[in-house]
């Protein structure tokens, strides 16, 4: 009983001593993981590569806080032979969630708000939310009624607050898809959010859509700072997050990793002409800060924030969060409903596997994931002490599933 004892506290010992910076220059196998089985990422990217599927990645995995892969694989820009770098910076897209939702729960950790506030309390165009009962296909005008209860902090961390993305109401009030190169603010686009018609009742449904830019305002509204400004100092600095932002400095932007689409019936990428969807980051007036979709960002500074969530709050001595804070936001919020069809469940700002999502692939029960639109992706699995995060540049995309074939392989790679 003892000798068992003991084994215990050496193992909460350990877990809870996880390293604070990347461990380098290792082989993979000091912490149980196959060099020959995470060679066959690299066989997986180049031949996706050789298709002309995607026109380069980068790839960064660790375990143990020990780096077994920080890659970069074929071309920031095809047409230059520019050939894509590990420091390459790229259009993280919904990727930014996952960070606006840290930044939220720090603020919950100095009591400034309850999670089941009601988000008008702060934002007081919010009260009364509309639901949607019918709307016209010739003018986009709507009926609606007044919902039965107040949408809160809660369902919009998890997605439940009937806000969608790609919505007519929403185009029509000149809402940002999901970034903005004009002279507009958040504030502003926000407050005019809050009197369009929602989808459902509060917390009826799991609805994907603007939630997380709300956040980014009401960021704002309960910190004084501007939402940039309060990432930088709060988030970005503490982890020496040196290449992540909203809008990419001038001196870098030539590490900005070009964006191709996949058209036609034949598999291919070709260059997205040059547009707002593209130019963002280093054009227009740099004065909309989307929380939901507007950040960029490294590999390598991204896997910091996948390190702190493994950490439990904590990266490069630095304590953004507590453990059980962390718990909180990746334990299931939204009860019998799923994430779409894939029967997974969503935390406060995390897709979570369950035992249907673990049957699908080689992860873990409680593992944590999201990605962004223009395929991009991060996986966290506490139970492995694993984290990955695999980025490429295309929208749109016929090859969606190669990210998940790389944490697939990530995964199997594992031999202890």
């Amino acid at each position: 009983m003892k000798k068992l004892l003991f084994l215990v506290l050496l193992s909460s010992a350990s877990f809870a001593q996880r390293p604070q910076v990347f461990i380098t220059g290792q082989v993979p196998e000091k912490v149980a993981m196959s060099s020959e089985r995470l060679a066959r990422v690299e066989e997986l990217l180049n031949q996706k590569i050789a298709e002309k599927r995607i026109p380069g990645a980068v790839v960064f995995a660790a375990r143990h806080g020990q780096v077994v892969m920080d890659k970069a694989f074929g071309m920031n820009d095809v047409e230059a032979k520019k050939a894509l770098k590990k420091n390459d910076i790229f259009r993280m897209m919904s990727m930014s969630k996952a960070i606006t939702s840290i930044a939220v729960m720090m603020l919950y950790e100095e009591g400034r708000f309850n999670l089941d506030d009601p988000i008008s309390k702060y934002i007081p165009a919010f009260k009364n939310p509309q639901i949607l009962d019918s709307i016209s296909k010739k003018d986009s005008s709507y009926i609606t009624h007044t919902a039965k209860k107040e949408i809160t902090i809660r369902h919009l961390l998890s997605h439940t607050a009937g806000i969608p993305y790609q919505f007519e109401p929403h185009k029509k009030a000149k809402i940002p898809f999901y970034f903005s190169v004009k002279k507009e603010t958040i504030a502003e686009t926000m407050n005019r959010l809050a009197a369009l018609p929602k989808l459902h009742e509060p917390g009826e449904r799991f609805t994907y859509g603007l939630n997380t830019d709300v956040l980014g305002y009401f960021v704002e509204v309960i910190s004084g700072m501007p939402f940039d400004q309060f990432l930088k100092k709060r988030i970005f600095e503490p982890l020496a997050m040196n290449d992540t932002g909203f809008y990419v400095e001038d001196a870098k932007k030539d590490r900005l990793v070009k964006v191709y689409e996949e058209i036609g019936k034949e598999p291919g990428i070709s260059p997205k002409a040059n547009s707002e969807w593209t130019d963002y980051p280093i054009s227009g007036a740099r004065t909309y800060f989307s929380g939901g979709a507007g950040l960029t960002s490294t590999a390598q500074d991204y896997a910091k924030i996948c390190q702190l969530l493994l950490n439990n709050g904590t990266f490069n001595n630095k304590r953004l969060l507590s453990r059980k804070t962390v718990e909180l936001m990746t334990m299931n919020q939204i009860g019998d409903l799923n994430v779409r069809d894939h029967k997974n469940k969503f935390g406060l700002g995390f897709e979570i596997y369950t035992e249907t999502g673990h049957a699908k692939l080689p992860s873990s029960v409680g593992a944590y994931q999201w990605g962004g639109m223009y395929y991009t992706h991060y996986h966290i699995d506490p139970k492995e002490d694993l984290i990955l995060v695999v980025l490429f540049q295309v929208y749109p995309s016929k090859g969606w599933g190669i990210e998940k074939q790389v944490e697939q392989l990530v995964e199997q790679a594992i031999i202890d």
